[in-house]
């Protein structure tokens, strides 16, 4: 199995399901549009690969931590500078992962889907480096 260091970005949209009970067209819309008008450009000015999306979520790969946050921060800030109701929850998680194909797995990416929903609030990124070691000595 191949395996590397990435930096993982995991998010999805804060309230996506009220958003979609009060108007499935017009959020389907906001988000498609949130996504080809900023996310994508802006993890692509930062080298990142989108792993997948699924629904109102995304997992996207960085070979650099420091490019994952400013990729993060700048949809963070784009998006509020919009003042739409499309808003994301961000983790970030520095981690080894399985690669297979296109797809990416492991605890690495499992923790940044964990750190996305400990702070709901807008504008928000939660990240972690954690390395090997501590983990093994939990």
């Amino acid at each position: 199995m191949e395996r590397h260091l990435s930096a993982i970005l995991a998010a999805d949209v804060v309230g996506y399901t009220c958003l979609m009970e009060a108007d499935e067209e017009g959020t389907l819309t906001r988000l498609k549009a949130a996504r080809s008008e900023v996310v994508y450009l802006k993890i692509a000015e930062c080298d990142g690969r989108i792993v997948k999306t699924t629904g109102d979520g995304m997992m996207v790969e960085f070979s650099s931590a420091v490019e994952a946050i400013r990729g993060a921060v700048q949809v963070q800030e784009e998006m509020t500078a919009r003042s739409g109701d499309i808003r994301f929850r961000v983790g970030v998680n520095i981690g080894d992962i399985i690669i297979d194909g296109d797809d990416i797995f492991g605890d690495g990416v499992n923790l940044a889907a964990r750190y996305k929903k400990r702070d709901c609030r807008k504008n928000k990124v939660k990240f972690s480096i954690r390395r090997e070691a501590d983990k093994n000595e939990t």
